[in-house]
């Protein structure tokens, strides 16, 4: 290490750099490198956690530019988190790898299409929920109208990379109506009231997956609570912060404080472990601005997991049978950022008739984080392969709570050529009541 008289200028110059609380916390003692996704499949010692760490705090100190030697290390990472289960100085990287990401973005201008592209999406997009529903409904036309079948029939689909072939292919029907067209603004508590929740509807479950978020509403209501849905909420930031754009995530943060402290709740539930994470860590991602840091910590502590929520709270056990054996693939956004792991299964345990077959290694990321199985498919691949190496022989569906991990999974799905299913836990449980409903 070069003594202090000899480093330069930070090559952090922007706003939010790494914290040297973090990153002097790392002790290099390797237990992080077993974990890493990416030293597993590289074996590189720059694609490690304590790799990276010591990349961010030479760049820090002034020792390495803003370069590639520093920019591919920390933007081929899954920030999956595992390192930090393990970590025993309890190192923060996945804020550090954010907060890196976060200057390099700064930094450098976009450059050619894909560059400029990204934040089109991030910036003009993801912020504007009725752009979303937009592409939804031309995206609903393409699957419809026999065009997807035109496509398909001329081979035109041979033209995109094998990767974006196979998504194409597994895509869910996207629904007639998003979430938030079907919920209403107050969805009322059934029997005995116990409290009042606010719902985070998000991006990609409102238009991909708006059943889930109905089953969220409606199994919390059967378990006694009121839930309300904000119109005026916003995606959650989780991509843009992944990416860097810590600044457009600040603006969509602090309209989702506004918005969901005006509402008086007991909870903020949410069923998609990337947001939930993002939404817990409001904190820290205005912990510079003295107007909403205040409110940003008082709406993170209110945030849970439906699967966190109805553990905490305590729920009715559904009455109605599924006869089906499962298992479980734990997001890494729910284990390693959130320390969820029990709850989920609590939940599938209560209902009868379902065998839980755990999933060796369940904990390992699958490959999706976020859009990483998009940017960076080489690795996401064969991420995905070990994956669905281990799932269990004779189960019918692969259970989990985040939708980057269900599509990363259908995708698995696909390539091996079976017939599981690949459901969300939430829907696992609506199921069941609903069923209890039918037989009685």
């Amino acid at each position: 290490m070069a003594a202090p008289e000899e480093r330069g200028r930070s090559a952090f110059q922007w706003p939010d750099p790494p914290d040297p609380d973090k990153y002097s916390a790392c002790v290099h003692c390797g237990l992080c490198l077993e974990a890493c996704p990416t030293y597993q499949e590289l074996g590189l010692e720059d694609q490690s956690p304590r790799g990276r760490v010591y990349l961010i705090r030479a760049a820090a100190e002034g020792r390495l530019p803003l370069d590639g030697a520093l920019v591919d290390p920390v933007f081929r990472c899954l920030d999956c988190r595992a390192c930090e289960t393990v970590c025993p100085s309890g190192v923060r990287v996945g804020a550090l790898i954010e907060e890196a990401r976060g200057q390099v973005f700064a930094a450098r201008p976009a450059r050619g299409g894909p560059g400029r592209l990204q934040r089109l999406i991030l910036r003009k997009i993801f912020p504007y929920p009725g752009r979303l529903r937009f592409l939804a409904r031309l995206g609903r036309w393409y699957q419809r109208s026999g065009l997807r079948r035109l496509v398909r029939a001329a081979g035109l689909l041979r033209l995109l990379p094998p990767h974006l072939r196979e998504m194409e292919a597994v895509l869910p029907d996207i629904p007639a109506r998003t979430s938030r067209e079907q919920l209403p603004p107050r969805w009322p508590a059934e029997g005995t009231r116990r409290g009042r929740v606010a719902l985070l509807t998000g991006c990609v479950m409102d238009v991909l997956f708006a059943g889930t978020n109905v089953a969220t509403a409606r199994v919390l209501a059967r378990n006694g609570f009121d839930v309300v849905t904000p119109s005026g909420q916003t995606c959650c930031g989780a991509l843009h912060v992944h990416a860097g754009d810590r600044e457009t995530a600040k603006t969509m943060a602090r309209r989702n404080i506004d918005v969901f402290l005006s509402e008086d709740v007991d909870a903020i539930v949410v069923n998609a472990a990337g947001c939930g994470s993002a939404l817990k860590e409001y904190g820290e991602l205005l912990r510079a601005d003295s107007l909403y840091r205040e409110k940003a910590e008082r709406f993170s502590r209110m945030v849970r997991d439906i699967s966190e929520f109805l553990a905490e709270a305590g729920f009715e056990p559904p009455k109605g049978r599924i006869d089906a054996r499962i298992t479980y693939h734990d997001a890494c956004h729910h284990c390693h950022a959130q320390g969820i792991r029990r709850q989920p299964r609590e939940l599938l345990r209560r209902i009868p008739g379902l065998e839980l077959i755990e999933m060796p290694d369940s904990e390992r990321c699958c490959g999706s984080a976020g859009i990483y199985n998009l940017t960076h498919p080489e690795l996401a691949g064969p991420l995905l392969d070990r994956k669905m190496a281990d799932v269990p022989e004779g189960v019918e569906a692969i259970v989990t709570g985040n939708p980057g991990c269900m599509l990363q999974i259908m995708v698995g799905v696909h390539r091996t050529g079976t017939s599981r299913k690949v459901l969300h836990t939430v829907d696992v449980l609506d199921a069941a009541y609903r069923a209890e409903v039918e037989t009685t």
